[in-house]
């Protein structure tokens, strides 16, 4: 298999701002999961206004995020994500960077949820294939970090061949899937790490 597109790794707190806006981040997720849509697409789907999104697309744009694709019919050029994924890398010891960091997890965490509430407020109107693929599933792991850092890089592995900015030969049957994985330290209601 040839070597896939790297995600971008965001480092500059002022693009973590803008990422971190709910806005900007729906739409940046959205476009990288169903590909190229004009502003008042977005609209309907990130429950917002045509004029809105074209105001945080255009913002996006000026970060490299996202791009005009081409549209051969001459009306309304539509959007399209620019990269396939972002990397916030570690967090890091300045507390300027970092807050930024968190503010974009935060936002990310948010939408999660919202995908989720989505899914679980219209699964039975779904297909039965697409309701008995998904799953939600937790683990409770007992692992050092290399191993932690192993897991994470075969998962990660896993997964970006069927990222929808990357694959090209996706079956005409697929859609649109949000795949969500979070691993860290299990932390206890006290602030102190489980032993």
């Amino acid at each position: 298999m040839n070597e896939l597109p790297p995600r971008r790794r965001i480092r500059e707190v002022e693009l973590m701002r803008a990422l971190a806006h709910p806005t900007r981040s729906a739409l940046l997720n959205y476009l990288m999961a169903t590909g190229p849509h004009t502003a008042s697409e977005c609209a309907s789907a990130v429950d917002s206004t045509p004029s809105n999104c074209s105001w945080h697309l255009r913002q996006l744009a000026q970060y490299g995020l996202v791009e005009r694709s081409d549209n051969e019919d001459g009306r309304e050029r539509p959007w399209r994500a620019a990269q396939v994924g972002w990397d916030l890398g570690t967090f890091d010891s300045d507390g300027d960077v970092r807050g930024a960091q968190f503010a974009v997890v935060g936002t990310a965490l948010g939408q999660e949820q919202e995908l989720t509430q989505r899914f679980l407020d219209t699964v039975d109107e779904l297909d039965r294939p697409w309701r008995d693929a998904s799953a939600m599933t937790s683990y409770a792991l007992r692992v050092t970090p290399h191993e932690l850092e192993r897991l994470r890089e075969g998962i990660d592995a896993l997964l970006r061949p069927y990222v929808a900015t990357i694959r090209t030969d996706a079956p005409a049957e697929a859609r649109p899937v949000h795949a969500g994985v979070r691993a860290f330290l299990r932390i206890e209601a006290d602030g102190k790490p489980s032993s």
